[in-house]
Formats: C-alpha cells, structure tokens, sequence
C-alpha cells in the first residue's frame, strides 16, 4: 500500500509542486492520475520511488516512511518500485536482452552485475518478459533499431524483469500513435491483472484514462482536485480538473489501426 500523508514539496526556486496531498492507493490497483502540463502529476509519481523528495509530510510505501531512506533502503525501494519513462530510457547501443536484463541489477551484486554474470534464472526470466509483450523475436536487435511502441514493450518488459511490488509509469505513450498508446496501455493493464502489480501511470489523455483506469486521480497545481472511481467521471469532472474545457487534443483518439 501506497500512503500519502499531508505531502508537500517546495523546489528550492520556491515552486510548490505538490500541496497537502492526502492518498492511499490499495494493492493491486490500477490508478491513473490526469491533469495539465504543470499540474504536479510527474511530481507525484517519482516521489514514490524518491527520484524526487517531498520536504513535508510523510509518505508510506508498504508501512514505511520512505522520506527518510537513503544509501542501502532507497536501493531496496527502487528494485521493489519499477519505473516507465516517456523516453524508454533504454541503452540505445546495447541489445534488447541486455536492455531488459537490466532489470535484474538490483537483485545482482555488484561486481556481477559490472561483470554482466547473469544467473540463468534471470535471463530466462528477461526472456519471458519479452515474450509476454511479444517481442521475443527482437531479442538481439539493438534498442536503437526498434520503433517507439517497440522501445516501450522493451521497457515494460525490463520493468517486468524486476519483479516489482509496484510500476510507475511517467506519461508512457506521449510519443506514441494512437494505435500504438493503446497497445502499450493494454500490456500494462494485463499484467496489472494478471500479476496484482499495483500500477500508477500519468496520462494527458481523457479517453485513455477512462478506457484503463479502475481510479482516476485529477491533480491542478500541485494539489488532489479529484479523487474517485471511474465510474464517477464525466466530462465535467474533468473540465473542473482541467480547469477549462476540453479540447481535441485531450484526447488520443482510437486503436482502430494496428500498433507497431
């Protein structure tokens, strides 16, 4: 379990990124957090895994206040807490294996790692995250080769790879077709299903959020708006998250084509 207790973090310029943010998120949930550009979602996100600090409050993960871990805890945080970026954040020269292998690092010694001495469990385990995302067959192709959609399989696979407690996902399909959104969406709310990983991800786009979400978290300028099951939303309730109404490109649009 998530626990957000009255957090707030002030940037040393002075902006407030987040105010007297007040959320439990439930094991196993899939919970996606909307909101404009600046509204404090990313924020949100990376405090759980500490790529950011808060400077008040406190914040629970699994009972614990992580705002105080450092060196050797926040190591453990980050193998149990695995993270999806926009940009894939793969080793563009290396291979697709290596790429996903690297999600063994935190399970790995030091040296093994540095010295690339996988356990044959682990790469049996890189191979079969692949495959659930299907792109075993890229498996020696380098990351650099592949298209967007296909870079962030590979991320998902690696996240995968890491055996996490939790998945952070950081406005995953921004850089992504509508076709291709979908499909990677879909990966994720699959193995949210079918392996109880309680999922978080940040998303620009209204109809996504309501096709994918059991939860919708609606943020404006660094505070909770909206807090409620899906099937609570309406276009209203996103017109007072947003602060304005809705336009075209709050949306995605559909996976009526097929994905790369």
């Amino acid at each position: 379990m998530i626990e957000f207790k009255n957090v707030g973090l002030v940037y040393p310029n002075g902006t407030e990124g987040l105010k007297n943010v007040n959320v439990t998120i439930k094991d196993g949930e899939f919970v996606v957090i909307v909101g404009l550009s600046g509204a404090g979602k990313s924020t949100f996100i990376r405090s759980i895994n500490r790529l950011v600090t808060p400077t008040s409050g406190s914040l629970e993960v699994d009972g614990e206040n992580i705002l105080d871990y450092k060196g050797k805890n926040l190591r453990k945080l980050r193998t149990k807490v695995g993270m999806i970026f926009q940009n894939y954040n793969l080793v563009k020269r290396s291979n697709v294996f290596k790429n996903v292998l690297a999600g063994r690092l935190g399970h790995t010694g030091t040296l093994r790692s540095i010295l690339g001495l996988f356990k044959e469990e682990d790469k049996a385990l890189a191979y079969e995250s692949l495959k659930r995302v299907n792109i075993e067959e890229k498996l020696y192709n380098r990351a650099d080769e592949l298209s967007g959609g296909q870079q962030q399989r590979v991320s998902i696979a690696r996240v995968l790879t890491q055996q996490p407690n939790y998945i952070l996902a950081d406005e995953p399909v921004a850089s992504l077709d509508p076709p291709t959104s979908h499909q990677v969406m879909s990966y994720l709310k699959k193995i949210n299903k079918e392996d109880n990983i309680t999922t978080i991800v940040n998303l620009h786009f209204i109809d996504m959020a309501m096709e994918y979400a059991d939860r919708i978290i609606g943020m404006r300028a660094g505070e909770v708006v909206f807090d409620g099951p899906v099937s609570e939303v309406t276009e209203k309730t996103f017109e007072e998250i947003y602060g304005r109404t809705i336009r075209e490109d709050d949306l995605r649009g559909g996976a009526d084509s097929d994905g790369e």
